[in-house]
């Protein structure tokens, strides 16, 4: 396994994510909610933020490996998955929502697998469709996780939740973008297995 700056800083993506979660059930208990609201959002940017910059710094350093391609958008579904099930544990995210948004990341990523063991990885590669997905996504969650009014005109949880269903319109639309452009293989790849 490579060890460089970009692999340490997805690692320590995936040290965060925990945080994320145990800041709302782990002590001190008087800390008020306020306060827990928005030591999670701190926390979910600086993850946020290391996912831009641990990609960055691998195209710039030309340290990009196999593992850090696995394990960077593992990392990342594991953020937005721990993040939303703490939003609709504290009734800020609709449980459909989340689980439209969880469900199509475990499908992409399970057909993504599967086209890169067929040599056709590039059929799947991520789309614009998928990149503004994300970052309505990485936004609405800060501004959920935060539930409050920001500079005393912003009503973060509003904006947050609308965000994040255009997130979850977007992410409907690039499943289908992405098992469309698959289909074909997926069909040439099952008629072999159905005449073996």
């Amino acid at each position: 396994m490579p060890f460089n700056i970009p692999i340490l800083l997805t690692w320590l993506r995936v040290a965060l994510i925990p945080l994320v979660v145990g800041v709302y059930y782990l002590p001190p208990a008087w800390l008020p909610v306020s306060d827990r609201n928005l030591g999670a959002t701190l926390v979910f940017i600086v993850a946020a933020i290391t996912d831009w910059f641990d990609g960055f710094l691998a195209r710039r350093w030309n340290q990009t490996s196999a593992f850090g391609a696995f394990l960077d958008p593992v990392a990342d579904k594991l953020m937005v998955a721990g993040a939303l099930l703490v939003l609709v544990q504290l009734d800020r995210c609709n449980a459909i929502i989340a689980f439209i948004i969880i469900g199509r990341e475990i499908t992409i990523s399970a057909l993504r697998e599967w086209m890169a063991q067929i040599g056709a990885s590039k059929s799947v590669a991520v789309n614009s469709i998928g990149k503004i997905k994300t970052a309505a996504q990485m936004t609405a969650i800060p501004l959920l996780l935060f539930h409050d009014i920001l500079f005393g005109a912003v009503d973060t949880h509003f904006w947050g939740e609308k965000l994040l269903w255009v997130a979850a319109v977007l992410t409907v639309w690039s499943m289908f973008y992405y098992l469309q452009k698959a289909w074909p293989l997926i069909k040439e790849k099952s008629g072999m297995l159905e005449m073996k």
